[in-house]
């Protein structure tokens, strides 16, 4: 199945226009950049930019079968890029915002795999943005990470990892976009290499467990993850998240388990350019190999 020009701004139940697809079938999500394609050249000037349609994330789609209180797992199967990423600088935002005397764009050409910067070749390393399922309130704009996903920025939302989100209403209502070629963790100067994909998913619900932030896997580790406007606070809600997991998944204590985060785990910033950070705290598979607790 196919979601393609069917775009929404900000996540939330969207009963109306929501598709319905069922579990187990591959989903082909064509998405924009999250510019929303409005910026075309290096010469683009920035003001002009609608700041009301960016960041837009394709979907919803009502998953059968999944209930308030679920877990929706999300495999993702694969991400084919464009041809042209696009970048920009910002007065006032990112980590050297405050620096930026005015606004630039770059185009930058993915090639072969390679991300094509100046004379610099890196290597794609395609990840999606923006992911994530109606919340339990107000609709959120897609721009804003939460419990529900949304703009959570993080490079381990990648082809052959597992993101698991919590389930807010029936259906779910999820929707993904702002992918992107490469970037490195913290996006700190406001964008990563921003372009257009088709992303492949495949759905499964899980009944029985609940969380409250989304959880990842990949091949090497699983991930607990958080946001929060206090980064303290995200560091702190991220930590206790994978501290629980380590209790209950390998009996342990809540010392033996800070004990074990402090020798092998690793704490990672997604993105600290948007109001809302977002952090997560990364264990070895070797050492825990379950990101869910165990019913």
């Amino acid at each position: 199945m196919i979601i393609k020009d069917q775009i929404i701004y900000a996540m939330g139940e969207n009963r109306e226009s929501a598709v319905r697809v069922p579990q187990n079938q591959i989903i082909t999500f064509h998405t924009r950049d999250c510019f929303n394609n409005q910026v075309t050249s290096e010469e683009y000037v920035m003001d002009s930019l609608d700041w009301d349609h960016i960041n837009p994330a394709t979907g919803p789609v009502y998953v059968e079968g999944a209930k308030a209180g679920d877990v929706l797992k999300v495999e993702i199967l694969e991400i084919e890029l464009e041809e042209e990423g696009t970048m920009c600088c910002l007065p006032g935002d990112g980590v050297l915002g405050p620096d930026v005397q005015q606004s630039s764009v770059k185009k930058v050409p993915v090639r072969d795999g390679v991300c094509l910067f100046d004379g610099i070749q890196i290597p794609a390393n395609p990840m999606i943005g923006v992911i994530g399922v109606a919340p339990a309130g107000d609709p959120v704009p897609c721009g804003t990470p939460g419990s529900h996903g949304g703009n959570m920025d993080n490079t381990k939302v990648a082809a052959g990892s597992i993101l698991y989100l919590p389930v807010f209403h029936d259906g779910a209502y999820f929707a993904c976009g702002d992918v992107h070629a490469c970037m490195g963790d913290g996006e700190i100067m406001v964008s990563g290499v921003e372009i257009g994909a088709k992303v492949k998913v495949r759905f499964e619900v899980i009944r029985g467990i609940s969380i409250e932030d989304p959880r990842l896997e990949d091949k090497a580790c699983i991930y607990t993850i958080a946001s929060d406007k206090d980064l303290e606070k995200a560091v702190y809600k991220a930590t206790k998240a994978m501290c629980g997991v380590l209790e209950k998944n390998l009996n342990y204590s809540l010392n033996e388990a800070g004990m074990l985060m402090s020798a092998c785990g690793n704490l990672q910033f997604c993105q600290v350019v948007d109001p809302e950070r977002t952090v997560r705290m990364a264990i070895p598979k070797a050492v825990c190999g379950c990101v869910l607790p165990r019913k």
